[in-house]
């Protein structure tokens, strides 16, 4: 009987509870990284090529929705259900620094200059805090119609995109009037929004479509009906030829960015997938899911055999260039104990 050929990803474990986001940084000079929010509190550094673990960033006392790294991967910002959002020393796993809110936080972004911190949540109000005054009060831009969802900066740092998680839309921000300038419609709300590296689309996912508008004109350029209810999308960063959906079938589906026709399936999460984001150089693609682990696809064709596997980055076979590439980034990262992490968290989910 023929093998079946099918993608084998690496598996990242750790989180232990469901991965509700994910963000990959710029490539740096000491190569790129994965951050990924989840439920049980602690966000998680990776290398971003091998997935290997590289820290935990220990501090919140509830589920962290959102995470971000600054342009230079040198700084980290999580967004958590503790009312906080918590700016992290990238390098060795410090908490720099903890801005309170009055409510959950579900989203956060660094501005691309790294210089402000924007955040919004169930309060329903954008706020931006000056990282070179951290003491200082934040900028309230606006007043959302509904609960934050997402968040994210444009053209430059003069605009700011959000949606909410109880009603359809995104909503546009001019960052010097605080007003809302555009609305782009949709039926259901956004659970996902990616502005594409080259600027020119911005990515959303709602209910069981995905659309791409001109980040400049806001003009709907294409709408692609799902298999099924998907939370995430994201489009090929470098050729931008194809893009990735996940949601609650559980597979990763790839699809033609031009005809929208499904070109790939992969199969593995044993849970809803909630976030899906390619790498910066768009040869691989991360997953997160329900399971509380990340998967990171190769974007090359599948030519593996269904028994082959990858190494993993467990006790067993770590990848090779793992170790010089990020031994300075691992250099005074605080390590938790092994098997006493999440202990005294579990009862402080929200």
């Amino acid at each position: 009987m023929d093998k079946k050929k099918v993608a084998v990803p690496l598996v990242c474990h750790g989180h232990s509870r469901p991965v509700v986001d994910l963000f990959y940084s710029p490539v740096t000079p000491d190569g790129f990284f994965l951050i990924s929010a989840s439920k049980d509190s602690s966000p998680m550094l990776r290398n971003g090529e091998t997935g290997d673990w590289i820290g935990t960033f220990e501090g919140h006392k509830g589920a962290v929705w959102s995470c971000c790294l600054d342009t230079n991967a040198l700084r980290a910002a999580s967004a958590s259900a503790d009312f906080t959002a918590k700016l992290w020393d990238a390098l060795t796993g410090d908490e720099l620094h903890s801005f309170e809110h009055k409510h959950i936080v579900r989203a956060c972004a660094f501005s691309e200059d790294t210089h402000l911190l924007l955040t919004g949540g169930v309060e329903k109000i954008l706020r931006i805090f000056d990282l070179n005054r951290q003491d200082a009060p934040p900028r309230e831009v606006g007043s959302s119609p509904g609960s934050i969802r997402t968040l994210a900066w444009l053209h430059s740092d003069q605009t700011i995109l959000s949606s909410c998680t109880d009603m359809g839309g995104v909503r546009l921000w001019d960052i010097r009037s605080g007003k809302i300038v555009q609305t782009l419609e949709t039926k259901s709300p956004v659970t996902s929004a990616e502005v594409s590296q080259d600027g020119r689309y911005i990515t959303t996912a709602d209910g069981s479509t995905v659309k791409f508008w001109d980040a400049n004109h806001f003009g709907l350029v294409k709408s692609y009906n799902m298999p099924c209810n998907v939370e995430s999308a994201s489009l090929e960063p470098k050729l931008g030829n194809k893009f990735v959906a996940g949601g609650e079938d559980m597979w990763i589906h790839v699809f033609d960015f031009n005809t929208g026709e499904q070109i790939g399936c992969n199969k593995g999460h044993h849970g809803p997938v909630h976030c899906v984001r390619f790498s910066p150089g768009g040869e691989s693609y991360a997953s997160g899911s329900e399971d509380g682990t990340i998967r990171i696809w190769q974007t090359g064709p599948a030519n593996l055999e269904e028994n082959d596997s990858l190494p993993r980055n467990g006790q067993a076979g770590k990848v090779k260039a793992s170790a010089d590439d990020v031994a300075h980034k691992i250099e005074g990262f605080h390590i938790s104990k092994e098997g006493k992490t999440s202990e005294k968290d579990k009862a402080t989910d929200a």
